[in-house]
């Protein structure tokens, strides 16, 4: 059990929702509540992330937009499932401004990206302690850390292990594929009380059986991923397998595109519109939605229920 947070019986699924873009690049509002609704209802969202993964594309997005964003987030859900808000920005003061939205909102945790230095080169350990210790000084609420390689901060095991132990870090998301450094942090993360220990969907089934607690991926992967919890908590570890095998070839045959590009085409198919990659970033072309939309046809992926709405 980690201090200060209720006990997770159930490994949950983290849920980012894809962000569509109209014409003129605003966000799409009414795409956006498709998709809210494919996440909470056919993905079974444990949590919804609101701004915070770079899949949503949030980058794009100046604060006030991003605010929005947050908000509708929140107005979209309807208090169908917790919203975590994520509230990464270069400067702390800018992600202290979104935190406290969030917590009028009525968030349940904030997610925060382990930060790149803006100056250049890599933050030292104490630096990225203190940038999380000053946003934690300005809210109640508890903080995700998000570890992504490329978007924030490459930190060591050692070093997630020191963030972990901060007394408002009570999760943390680690999206590297490498089961070495997975299995290891599960140990000095989850076995140790520090934090919650959350991971992404290739190495999800290889993550429960050594204890970790959840997933932070986009749909449609989503939806797989719900199905494969469900099957370990039955223990039904062949039918777990078999859906693990899933995320084998998807994302991964399309990735050179993008995981929100791929991710985006995926659920148009669905019946999901999400429209394409902000640009200049391009759609998958038509052979390769060919693709995309005859591999769906191997998986338990179905065309989406609130689609018929």
């Amino acid at each position: 059990m980690v201090a200060g947070v209720p006990p997770i019986d159930i490994p949950l699924t983290v849920v980012p929702p894809l962000t569509p873009f109209t014409e003129d690049l605003k966000v799409n509002y009414d795409q956006l509540r498709g998709v809210i609704d494919y996440v909470v209802d056919d993905c079974n969202a444990s949590m919804v992330v609101a701004a915070g993964v770079e899949a949503q594309e949030y980058q794009y997005l100046d604060m006030a937009a991003r605010k929005e964003l947050v908000r509708k987030t929140f107005e979209f859900v309807d208090g169908r499932a917790p919203v975590v808000v994520g509230v990464t920005h270069p400067s702390f003061r800018e992600a202290i401004e979104l935190a406290n939205l969030a917590e009028k909102l009525g968030a349940t945790c904030l997610q925060v990206l382990s930060p790149l230095r803006p100056i250049g080169g890599p933050a030292p350990t104490s630096d990225v302690v203190r940038y999380f210790e000053l946003i934690a000084r300005e809210t109640s609420l508890p903080l995700m850390l998000y570890l992504n390689p490329g978007p924030g901060g490459d930190l060591s095991p050692a070093a997630t292990v020191e963030l972990s132990k901060l007394d408002r870090v009570k999760y943390v998301k680690e999206s590297s594929r490498d089961l070495s450094r997975v299995s290891r942090l599960i140990v000095e993360i989850e076995h140790a009380g520090h934090a919650h220990y959350f991971t992404t969907m290739q190495m999800l089934l290889a993550s429960l059986m050594l204890g970790c607690k959840g997933v932070t991926l986009p749909p449609p992967a989503s939806f797989i991923a719900n199905k494969i919890i469900a099957a370990f908590m039955a223990g039904d570890y062949k039918e777990a397998s078999r859906l693990q095998l899933q995320f084998a070839l998807f994302p991964a045959r399309w990735m050179d595109a993008g995981l929100a590009t791929v991710m985006k085409a995926a659920m148009t198919c669905l019946g999901v519109p999400c429209g394409g990659p902000y640009p200049p970033y391009p759609p998958l072309n038509d052979e390769r939605l060919v693709q995309v939309q005859a591999f769906l046809k191997t998986t338990d992926l179905k065309t989406a229920k609130s689609a018929a709405r």
